[in-house]
């Protein structure tokens, strides 16, 4: 059921969440004896290098430019798990679409962007242990809230979406892949754009950024809805296949330790209302 109270639609969606190196070789004067846990943890690892972060920020509010730097709770996630293991970041903007690419060609070292992990991406690149879940979210206009009141409905409409995203990939399955009533677009913004100059009927994307658009324009009159059909999706920071594992491990530990020490806790607070789901680790 469409509900135009973003409490109720985006709380409920909001609380299913919450290297360039290779592997040392030991010497040949190295004692036969296994490695230690940490020097293992170590291998592939440089902490003297800066590593490249590859981040779509247009994203608000999971990951934006504000002035100059990129900002954001993913932002704020990988930068406090990084820097508990003395692991030093630049994030640089780079376009959604062709993102993971530009990891698996060693362009930048990880990717953030909200990326949902699926099987598919699986097969390009590895992801680290997963930061947050969302869900799909649909966001209408007054005008067309009484037609649309389910995903279903959306069949024949026209709807904008960023490009290769989930929403893109779920609403192909919908309507076809070859359909003309799916707009795509660079980025969420102009996805809103869309809707808000009457070009089309819907936007579907994912629920942490939808909701937030939802909650900066209260006047606008619009309709969100989270449709049953829509699956939980497990955000993740993605990592040049089977080339990063010292850098992933890396990252991993450190998101254990900032979920453990309520650093985690302190973010999400910083940017929803509502706690994040203890799963999610």
């Amino acid at each position: 059921m469409l509900n135009r109270t973003f409490a109720a639609c985006i709380g409920a969606a909001l609380l299913l969440s919450a290297c360039g190196g290779k592997s040392e070789t030991p010497s040949p004067t190295a004692p036969a004896s296994a490695p230690s846990a940490s020097a293992a943890s170590q291998a592939g690892l440089d902490t003297n290098k800066t590593y490249i972060v590859a981040t779509d920020a247009s994203y608000a509010p999971m990951e934006y430019m504000e002035g100059n730097k990129v900002v954001g709770f993913s932002h704020d996630v990988l930068d406090a798990a990084a820097k508990s293991e003395n692991v030093k970041l630049e994030f640089v903007n780079t376009p959604f679409e062709g993102i993971l690419a530009n990891v698996d060609k060693g362009d930048s070292d990880i990717a953030l962007a909200s990326i949902s992990i699926t099987d598919e991406r699986k097969q390009q690149v590895d992801f680290s242990d997963p930061y947050f879940q969302a869900t799909q979210m649909v966001i209408t206009t007054e005008r067309h809230a009484d037609s649309i009141k389910s995903f279903a409905d959306l069949k024949t409409r026209a709807v904008s979406v960023q490009h290769s995203t989930s929403g893109d990939n779920i609403l192909q399955n919908l309507q076809g892949k070859d359909s003309t009533n799916i707009k795509r677009f660079d980025t969420m913004p102009l996805a809103f754009k869309e809707l808000e100059s009457g070009g089309v009927d819907a936007v579907v994307g994912d629920s942490s950024v939808v909701g937030y658009y939802f909650s900066q324009n209260p006047n606008a009159k619009l309709h969100t809805l989270i449709d049953p059909s829509f699956p939980t999706e497990n955000y993740a920071f993605a990592f040049r296949k089977g080339r990063n594992d010292g850098l992933r491990e890396a990252i991993n530990k450190g998101l254990s330790t900032i979920k453990a020490n309520g650093t985690y806790d302190k973010i999400h607070a910083q940017w929803f209302s509502s706690a994040p789901q203890a799963s999610g680790q």
